[in-house]
């Protein structure tokens, strides 16, 4: 059962702040991921026959903080893209087959540029709300000192 945000203890100015930590943590996952990707985007096959690096993809869900009664986001999994391989002729590699061909790495730099792209406004986007969560608390403090 969900609780009510509203009769919790926790005022909207705290709450918000925790949605936004928890998507800012998420983000980060997110972002460590698609850097891996990035970096990893020109491996091959190093034995014949062998793969290369295989593309990480992230999920997320919905998951209950307890301490605030609400549903934030967090990381499902980390899987692997089934995306097959693109192929290289290159018969002097260590991993080429017996025909010449050398496996390279399903990543694709521009789609993985895409998706950071979206994951750091995402971020910038929390970092905005919790920052403007500590401005209203401070106004508020502000307030109550001098009536």
């Amino acid at each position: 059962m969900i609780v009510d945000p509203l009769s919790r203890q926790d005022d909207g100015i705290t709450l918000s702040s925790r949605l936004a930590s928890a998507a800012l943590q998420a983000q980060s996952v997110r972002m460590r991921v698609v850097s891996e990707n990035i970096a990893n985007a020109d491996a091959t096959a190093t034995t014949p026959g062998g793969d290369p690096y295989t593309r990480k993809t992230i999920t997320f869900r919905q998951e209950l903080d307890r301490a605030s009664g609400v549903r934030v986001v967090g990381v499902r999994n980390i899987g692997a893209d089934k995306a097959p391989f693109g192929v290289r002729f290159d018969p002097g590699h260590p991993g080429a087959d017996a025909e010449g061909y050398v496996k390279v790495s399903n990543v694709n730099v521009l789609v993985e540029m895409a998706d950071l792209r979206e994951a750091v406004r995402s971020y910038e986007a929390n970092v905005q709300i919790i920052k403007f969560s500590r401005s209203l608390s401070s106004m508020t403090i502000d307030l109550l000192r001098n009536s």
